[in-house]
């Protein structure tokens, strides 16, 4: 039987909507919202450890901008309307290129900065159509886990073999895989940016880095972007559906638009490349496929609830509170209501539970239960709560030893 990340996501209190806000808005109740907290943290950390520089920018900006990207002329039925604002049209974000693009022409830039790696956890809007939307894998408003490589020719190919492993790491400790790799390529009927040459080197700067890190992979004609070549990493839905999960494009087209260049070695002037990339693509998309991977029961490293305490009774209330403070550490809950079995019935989803009684309110000793049905031995608190956190700990960098494994 398929999960449908809908019906499990508010079952789990990770997500829901309200008509007043509108369809494709979906708003993360805490649950959800801690969960992804940590993820966000999770790629913010990847990413700095790997180079790449946060910055923020606007969510919007002139439709001057996108006319000038080629987004307008080439998205624009996928844009939200402009919005007059005195002598302005401001138009909500379809994506962050441009305004990174803006970030590196903001001041000089020397051969001796390149590779720039810039990233921005940011927010962007889809004008879609009613009939698409769905959950969270098809909405109107979304934050991307984003990034553009602003880097030398010469150093393109390493720029996107570095992006692949990155993308490896990442989906290991998450807890997922793709399923195949596509190289999305140019397509008859579609209108492209920049001219014959200009792709041909991208492509080759794909195909180099695919070829580096022994990915096999298919050609995809038609599904590049409009301004350039793209691998695709796909991964499959429970339902057995395919969609792409993370992205990395190389681009010579908007560099030209945006008249970007850097002092090179020689003294003269020269254009960068800009490889655009998303590990995890945005945050919607990304939590639902992870509902359906992990039926709702995250690892531990993510889970919004990582240990639950159950007293068994009033007598027990102050050393479940006590063991819980103890635990601040953690993402822990005291649950009092209900029976016993009825509080570890809700608490399928939930890591670890602790269970405290008499007799383990009277040592000071604890006996966890496993979201398996697995019962371990009794232990001292502070025993169990480090083992918690060791294993969300080694669950978060799972992915770490296959970061330089081809």
């Amino acid at each position: 039987m398929s999960v449908d990340h809908r019906r499990l996501g508010r079952e789990l209190d990770l997500f829901d909507s309200d008509p007043l806000i509108g369809a494709g808005l979906p708003f993360w109740l805490p649950a959800g919202a801690a969960a992804r907290h940590e993820v966000e943290s999770y790629l913010y950390d990847l990413e700095r450890r790997a180079g790449y520089r946060h910055v923020h920018s606007p969510a919007l900006g002139r439709r001057r901008m996108y006319e000038l990207s080629g987004h307008w002329h080439n998205f624009a039925d996928e844009m939200f309307p402009p919005m007059r604002v005195g002598e302005d049209e401001l138009v909500l974000r379809p994506s962050l290129c441009p305004h990174h693009a803006l970030i590196f022409r903001s001041r000089g830039r020397s051969y001796r900065e390149l590779p720039l790696r810039i990233a921005e956890l940011g927010p962007m809007y889809r004008a879609e159509r009613s009939g698409v939307l769905g959950g969270l894998s098809r909405v109107r408003s979304m934050l991307l886990n984003d990034a553009h490589v602003f880097c030398a020719e010469e150093q393109a190919s390493a720029e996107v073999a570095g992006v692949l492993r990155l993308m490896r790491e990442a989906h290991a400790a998450l807890g997922m895989g793709p399923v195949s790799y596509r190289l999305s390529l140019r397509g008859p009927g579609k209108k492209y940016g920049g001219d014959d040459a200009m792709w041909a080197r991208a492509e080759e700067v794909l195909r180099a880095a695919l070829s580096q890190e022994r990915i096999s992979y298919a050609d995809a004609p038609g599904e590049a972007a409009f301004y350039g070549p793209k691998i695709d990493v796909q991964v499959v839905d429970p339902s057995g559906r395919e969609w792409t999960l993370a992205t990395v494009q190389v681009d010579h087209h908007q560099p030209e638009r945006f008249e970007l260049e850097y002092a090179d070695a020689s003294g003269g002037r020269s254009r960068p490349v800009m490889v655009h990339r998303s590990l995890a693509g945005s945050m919607e998309r990304l939590f639902g496929h992870l509902i359906e991977v992990h039926g709702g029961a995250f690892p531990v490293w993510y889970a919004p609830v990582q240990l639950a305490v159950l007293p068994v009774g009033a007598d027990q209330d102050a050393a479940a509170r006590e063991f819980a403070a103890q635990a601040a550490d953690l993402r822990v809950e005291v649950l009092h209501d209900g029976s016993v079995g009825a509080r570890i019935r809700d608490c399928r989803k939930v890591p670890y539970l602790a269970v405290i009684g008499a007799r383990e309110a009277a040592d000071g000793s604890v006996a966890l239960r496993l979201r398996d049905g697995r019962q371990l031995d009794p232990m001292p608190r502070a025993a169990a709560i480090e083992m918690i956190g060791a294993a969300a700990r080694e669950q978060r960098q799972a992915g770490a030893e296959l970061r330089d494994r081809p």
